[in-house]
């Protein structure tokens, strides 16, 4: 029930304090019964504001609707407490302010896509929802309009036997700020998305078995860290999304023809750092991005490892700053989808493991800028049916030829004026936990956030590259 012994003290003793209060509602119950679910609706309109009802194992009747704070949690193992929507609507539904739904588990929603039939619909402010269990639910937890709301320790999955694009999404924000995802783990959901919504952290959750691991839609100043995403077709996707932090994240084994670690479209003025992106199609997808004018992407200390293709530009595109990172055993490092470079980035500093100069001085750094070619093993890119020899002999003995004996003068795809030598380094990247006023704050990472560009913060300005020092990034 409780997820440490302190934790388990402190919960009864404020249970027995409410009891003493005569705020401690406790409703027995028969054992399970598949057949008769006991009635809930009932108990929840009687009970008082602050009251809190302890539910004894046992299988309750769902489609709950709960309009005044009270708190709503199981008296046992959670598996033991079930809350059953038999088919039809959402499970619970939370049109209030400061309730709590806490060591429950809801089961069968409805099926219905125009009324969000979910496990919890959350319609207000101020709600605790954690250590819950959502399971054969269509959408997980959805927030609509709702802020300051915290979504902690939860177990969600979807309709099982739906296939990935029908299953509704794990957690769902619309409109929605302030709010702390953290903790939970979703499997076999359709995404975790955040629609038009800002300032919200997502931490320490693991996402897995999905289509989006996280996706972002229009949605700006919002906090992603220590999350795992395993094994969904996209792991994170940012779209039309701008100043967004994503760091110390593990991104992993996102395959197939959509395979990307984390992808970008139209997003600006992001923080990219301290993320490993491995084993996937392709580590980071740009797509026109960033976007806004007289902005940067700055992506900087990640791992970007055994992937089909490290970074892939969809285009011809500028403003993305490369620094310290480690770009070790891809197939390609870095490609563009048409016949152009991406060498109107920066990257500098950069450690690459297919770099074949040498640091005669010592200082960490090759003798010899680190350049990568564009030659006719390309055609895997430009030719798709070709992509099913990618890796073979031939196209590997075609490589070979060119960079031994090229037809024509190649296309310079990228420069590194300060490669590594090593993948262990001191980074040239100042650390965003250094002394920049925001100890304790949220978004410590927005170099273009001041109180005066956003409102109701009061964050200092922070400036990881010392853009404030040089011109880089601008596409000049």
């Amino acid at each position: 029930m409780f997820r440490s012994a302190s934790d388990g003290a402190v919960a009864f003793a404020a249970l027995c304090r409410l009891a003493l209060l005569g705020l401690l509602i406790t409703v027995p119950a028969p054992a399970f019964s598949a057949e008769k679910l006991i009635p809930l609706q009932p108990i929840i309109d009687r009970a008082k504001p602050n009251e809190v009802i302890l539910l004894k194992p046992g299988r309750y009747a769902g489609n709950v609707v709960i309009t005044k704070p009270i708190t709503l949690m199981g008296d046992g193992p959670r598996d033991k407490v079930i809350i059953d929507a038999g088919g039809k609507g959402s499970v619970l539904v939370l049109k209030t302010d400061g309730a709590t739904i806490r060591n429950l588990t809801l089961v069968n929603s409805g099926d219905q896509y125009n009324d969000l039939d979910a496990g919890i619909q959350v319609r207000g402010n101020f709600n605790i929802i954690k250590d819950v269990r959502i399971d054969e639910c269509l959408f997980g937890i959805d927030l609509q309009q709702s802020n300051s709301n915290i979504i902690k320790r939860n177990e969600i999955s979807s309709k099982k036997s739906f296939s990935l694009g029908l299953r509704g999404d794990g957690i769902r924000l619309w409109y929605s700020k302030n709010n702390r995802i953290k903790n939970n783990r979703l499997h076999h959901v359709r995404d975790l998305v955040i629609w038009y919504s800002a300032d919200n952290i997502i931490a320490n959750n693991t996402v897995s078995e999905g289509r989006y691991g996280l996706h972002f839609m229009y949605s700006r100043y919002n906090l992603v860290e220590h999350n795992t995403y395993l094994r969904n077709s996209v792991g994170i996707y940012l779209m039309y999304s701008d100043s967004v932090v994503v760091r110390n994240n593990r991104v992993m084994q996102a395959i197939g023809a959509a395979g990307i670690g984390i992808g970008f479209k139209e997003a600006s003025n992001l923080d990219i750092l301290d993320n490993e992106v491995l084993y996937n199609s392709i580590g980071l997808y740009l797509d026109v991005s960033p976007f806004q004018p007289d902005t940067t992407n700055r992506i900087y200390r990640n791992t970007i490892a055994f992937n089909d293709v490290g970074v892939r530009f969809l285009n011809d595109w500028h403003g993305n700053l490369f620094r310290d990172n480690r770009f070790m055993s891809n197939i390609r490092q870095v490609t563009v989808s048409v016949f152009a470079s991406a060498k109107r980035n920066v990257w500098e500093g950069n450690y690459w493991d297919d770099y074949e100069g040498y640091d005669f001085d010592g200082d960490g750094f090759g003798d010899t800028p680190y350049r990568l070619f564009v030659y006719a093993d390309r055609i895997w890119m430009d030719v798709k049916a070709a992509a099913f020899f990618k890796g073979t002999p031939v196209l590997t003995m075609l490589d070979f030829l060119e960079r031994l004996a090229p037809f024509s003068e190649p296309l310079l795809m990228l420069q590194d004026d300060k490669p590594r030598i090593s993948p262990e380094f001191e980074p040239l990247t100042k650390d965003y936990q250094g002394n920049t006023g925001n100890e304790g704050k949220t978004l410590e990472t927005f170099g273009q956030t001041t109180a005066e560009t956003k409102a109701g913060t009061s964050l200092e300005d922070f400036d990881p590259f010392g853009l404030k020092d040089e011109n880089v990034g601008k596409g000049k």
